[in-house]
């Protein structure tokens, strides 16, 4: 990322915090209070010191009395420190919260196409990992910059009312430190933006190899798997030793430099305070002056290394929460569905080079059923993405009712249709609150009765904990089948007016699917239906058969009608009867 972006994202970080004014008000006050604080305690050793003239001449009234004075200082010290850091931890935590919160809504509402474009595990990265480097990086911020920048001008200024000919000795040799600093951040920005981007490749990876845990077996592809990892673990950790090289050479390297200052004030100090130019007292100060003021550089230029890594952080997490919303909603909604669709001259394709679907022309009744057959990559899915609006059509366009879908509010739109889809979708909870996303003030009555219309009750009851078993988002130790049973009585608990079953029983053994067949008849009935299916033997009853290929529909009617005209339909029927 160049100076440009950096300094954008930069600007886009102080926005934020725009809202935690007050507080950083607040910590800026405190952080000055404890830094004036911290820097008075040399001075009230030095006059300690200076208590002490020869042996057996100490002024111990005056001693008593600078200590008593040190004590309370020290103590006001821990009390406004105490006070800076609670703040900085609340308005670091509320930060990363409120970018967290609006990435994951984000997340929810996110163009399917940018979805689809990257790793799944790339976003699990950026809200978890990101989020919390970046906090990491905004908090050494706040707590070590702005006392760091204050503890500088504070002793410089307490150096200069002791000796101005030893400060400036200090204060010319600074630049140095903050020159080395500012070569060594520029380059570690780079390598920790590649070392965020790969960790999300590489969390994604992992993520894709337990998911697919039972098929790698199967596949004997372990050793592949194994040699790929290893490969992105390579790039992970080259980004990761050059970021960390790269930084952790910043503070050695300006101590050195800190060191040489310190040591050449201890030199001249000495000589000074042989010629009577500082007294003993005043030269411990100033060396414990010189000493603190090396520090806050050390630690400066820590903060802006770590803070490299943050803003690459944030870029990830700015880059996401900036991402388009799926589509511009409208406004119009349909109180009463009758279910009349129509496609009129729609194209689409998801790769604008290639072409999928031209001149689609499509007119569906009220509470007819709609069967979309054809061979793999034709389009079928496709046609149900843009009923539902999950991507738009390039031109044309699709009506309900004879309201154009994209005049609909998402939420009237998506309402009116119950879908149940070859991949199945659990959450992380119990059976009972899987199912009760359908109709949250579903009874349990309800949710038994629907349970048993899709011969799911049996297999449920056999469960530990019944319908309060917990389940795992994959599934844990149901088979596809099972989960699949549990997303069909999902939508059988609060049937909408129109249905989109899209190879919803692929999963499902012959016999089950022959037994909820009255269940789907039941559930089907007035409704207007669109059913995706690679086994023709269940949509032998439906009033339409949608033949598509390349995107077009080409041929269409009844069973009876298609196999009369002996065309693409017929030959891929009766190719699986015989396979039978």
């Amino acid at each position: 990322m160049n100076k440009k972006s950096q300094s954008r994202i930069l600007n886009r970080v102080l926005i934020e915090l725009k809202t935690y004014s007050f507080k950083i008000f607040i910590s800026l006050i405190c952080a000055l209070a404890t830094v004036y604080l911290t820097l008075r305690i040399p001075i009230l050793t030095g006059q300690a010191v200076d208590c002490i003239v020869a042996p057996g001449q100490i002024d111990y009234d005056r001693l008593i009395q600078v200590l008593k004075i040190m004590t309370v200082t020290i103590a006001a010290t821990f009390f406004t420190q105490w006070i800076m850091n609670r703040v900085n931890n609340d308005i670091t935590y509320s930060v990363t919260k409120s970018l967290r919160d609006r990435a994951f809504v984000k997340l929810q509402h996110m163009k399917l196409s940018t979805v689809d474009s990257h790793p799944h595990g790339d976003f699990v990265s950026r809200i978890v990992s990101d989020a919390d480097t970046f906090a990491d990086g905004l908090l050494m911020g706040f707590t070590q910059f702005f006392t760091g920048v204050l503890t500088i001008l504070g002793t410089i200024y307490f150096m200069l009312m002791i000796s101005v000919k030893i400060a400036l000795i200090v204060i010319i040799a600074t630049p140095a430190s903050l020159l080395l600093a500012k070569f060594i951040s520029e380059r570690t920005y780079k390598f920790f933006g590649e070392q965020a981007k790969l960790r999300g490749t590489e969390t994604s990876y992992i993520e894709e190899m337990i998911s697919g845990k039972n098929i790698i077996r199967n596949m004997d592809y372990e050793d592949d798997a194994l040699e790929r990892f290893e490969l992105m673990n390579d790039r992970l950790a080259d980004a990761s030793m050059k970021a960390t090289f790269y930084s952790s050479t910043v503070n050695p390297s300006t101590r050195l430099i800190n060191n040489i200052i310190y040591a050449a004030v201890g030199v001249f100090g000495a000589i000074m305070a042989i010629g009577g130019g500082i007294t003993v007292g005043g030269l411990t100060s100033f060396l414990s002056y010189a000493s603190t003021y090396a520090k806050p550089f050390n630690e400066i230029s820590g903060v802006i290394t770590e803070f490299q890594n943050a803003l690459a952080c944030a870029a990830r997490l700015f880059e996401m929460i900036d991402a388009e919303v799926e589509v511009d909603e409208g406004e119009t909604t349909i109180p009463e569905v009758k279910g009349e669709i129509q496609f009129n001259d729609v194209f689409f394709s998801y790769d604008k080079s290639k072409k999928l679907i031209e001149h689609l022309n499509l007119n569906v009744k009220s509470g007819q059923r709609v069967a979309i057959v054809g061979p793999t990559g034709a389009g079928k899915s496709t046609i149900i993405n843009l009923l539902m609006r999950f991507y738009d059509v390039d031109a044309g366009e699709i009506l309900v009712d004879g309201v154009d879908i994209r005049d609909l509010s998402l939420e009237d739109l998506r309402s009116k249709f119950g879908m149940v889809l070859q991949e199945t979708w659990l959450k992380n909870a119990s059976v009972r609150d899987n199912l009760r996303m359908a109709k949250p003030d579903a009874t349990d009555e309800e949710i038994i009765e629907a349970a048993k219309a899709t011969h799911a009750h049996s297999f449920i009851k056999r469960m530990p904990y019944g319908y309060d078993t917990i389940l795992s988002s994959v599934g844990g130790s149901l088979s596809q089948g099972q989960m699949q049973l549990l997303c069909i009585t999902r939508v059988m608990l609060n049937i909408p007016p129109m249905l989109i079953l899209d190879e919803a029983t692929s999963s499902i053994d012959t016999r089950t699917e022959q037994k909820i067949q009255s269940a789907f008849n039941k559930m089907m009935k007035g409704r207007t239906t669109f059913i995706v299916a690679h086994r023709l033997s269940t949509i032998r009853e439906a009033d339409v058969i949608l033949f598509v290929k390349d995107g077009s529909i080409v041929e269409q009617g009844s069973h009876v009608e298609l196999l009369q005209k002996n065309g693409f339909y017929a030959k891929l029927y009766r190719s699986q009867i015989e396979n039978c």
